[in-house]
């Protein structure tokens, strides 16, 4: 395993290109774009004002670079640098930019979610999409890229219109009421076939629509408490995993949309076919011909910096839980994170009243396979997009993976804080980015390693 030099950051604006040869970044107002192999740069392009939001078209040849408190968004050619866009909502303000699919329009939610403006490059066209409601997920496109649903509300009621993406024109008059008292989120299942919409937290309630907008199944687990806080489609669309503030996942499955099981996360783990990897601390052995005075800064930073390592825990195993505040908003509790491996294997689950394990579930036997116990919080975790392995991060300079093989705990060897607190694989599988406040480095595994 291979590590770069640390690289000057703001905003976690770290992002690979789809096509997996380039990384873009951000420090301040320049967009930085570098070769993924050997991090020289490649273009350098300045913006107007602090960037807050970076986004890479599917063909990865333009980038957006949005600036809310301007409302204004930037876009830039990597095959001509000199080309430029600028898009400016005026006084309508700017809340969010994304792309389309096509990678040629770009979709800006002004202020107040009074509207959705859609923009073309190539014709330079406008297009308006009326009512979308303020929620954590109001628009959600089909994977294939053909459909976009869009969470509207308007008469004090929610609804969902579903578009065509080639011409922003609904699709066969898709538009439909949901029954839903605050609707909080939509997202498509990966093979495109089913929507799933969610409700605020104060009630727990998940509808699942087809394309034509009919109403397949409607599921609750229980009433007058706090509701859905997550949910995670697996990749082949079978089955639809939710977490909520009870600290349980169900999964539910794609013929009858019934639950088949639910998963608990209690604060003791009594099984003994479960592993439970427990972080400890173990102090750097450094031999004492080496030692020099003054010690030299790479010597230094190793004496000084706690290395860790992994054993594995005899059961019961009592880990560290939070109790929630009950009378502040937005509780620390509560399945938070939810993921499926690649092969639909594996799903990584954190409870946020253990904030130091992760969980992860074998999905094909429907039980328990692992816990991870960390010294420090959990911060971020994503699965390598080419095999079921999960790397983990806890906002300290180490960056931590599992696979069914084993784990391991890797110190970032850098000088200086490097707090790592959040991640992104390349598409390979072969390199991941480590983001911190102010810097990133890349982490590139070997070939033996990748396998």
């Amino acid at each position: 395993m291979n590590f770069s030099e640390l690289c000057k950051l703001s905003g976690l604006l770290g992002r690979f290109s789809p096509d997996g040869r380039c990384l873009a970044s951000c420090v301040q107002y320049r967009l930085v774009v570098r070769d993924v192999n050997t991090l020289q740069i490649l273009q350098l392009y300045t913006c107007l004002d602090q960037i807050q939001y970076i986004e890479w078209s599917s063909d990865s040849l333009f980038i957006l670079c949005a600036m809310y408190k301007r409302g204004i968004v930037q876009v830039w050619s990597l095959e001509q640098p000199d080309w430029h866009c600028k898009i400016d909502e005026g006084s309508a303000g700017l809340v969010a930019s994304c792309w389309s699919p096509d990678g040629r329009h770009i979709l800006n939610t002004t202020e107040f979610h009074l509207r959705i403006t859609v923009w073309s490059l190539c014709t330079k066209s406008v297009s308006y999409i009326k009512y979308p409601k303020a929620c954590q997920q109001g628009i959600a496109f089909t994977k294939d890229g053909r459909y976009m649903a869009v969470a509207e509300r308007r008469d004090c009621k929610d609804f969902i219109s579903i578009f065509v993406c080639s011409d922003w024109q609904l699709l066969r008059g898709q538009h439909f009421d949901t029954e839903t008292q605050d609707l909080f989120g939509i997202e498509w299942a990966p093979n495109g076939c089913v929507l799933a919409a969610w409700d605020t937290c104060l009630e727990y309630k998940i509808l699942l629509y087809s394309l034509d907008g009919r109403l397949l199944s409607t599921y609750r687990a229980y009433e007058w408490s706090l509701g859905i806080k997550s949910i995670a489609w697996s990749p082949s669309s079978q089955f639809l995993a939710i977490g909520s503030y009870d600290e349980k996942v169900r999964i539910l499955n794609h013929v009858t949309w019934k639950k088949i099981t639910e998963f608990e996360h209690p604060a003791t783990i009594t099984n003994t076919k479960t592993i439970v990897y427990k972080e400890v601390e173990k102090s750097p052995s450094v031999e004492t011909e080496r030692l020099s005075f003054p010690p030299t800064r790479a010597l230094a930073s190793s004496l000084f910096s706690t290395q860790s390592k992994y054993d594995i825990a005899q059961v019961p195993v009592s880990l560290h839980y939070i109790k929630p505040v009950a009378d502040r908003a937005n509780p620390k509790m509560g399945i938070g994170m939810l993921a499926f491996s690649p092969d639909n294997c594996f799903l990584a689950t954190k409870n946020d009243n253990i904030p130091n394990a992760v969980w992860i579930w074998d999905i094909q036997k429907l039980k328990l396979f692992v816990v991870l116990e960390q010294l420090c919080a959990i911060q971020s975790f994503q699965w390598d997009p080419r095999q079921p392995r999960l790397a983990v991060c806890t906002g300290n300079s180490k960056v931590y993976l599992w696979s069914p093989a084993g784990c391991v705990s890797v110190q970032v060897p850098t000088e200086g804080d490097f707090q790592i607190v959040s991640l992104s694989w390349h598409s390979s599988g072969d390199s991941m980015a480590l983001l911190s406040k102010d810097n990133f480095c890349v982490c590139y595994l070997e070939r033996e390693e990748v396998k």
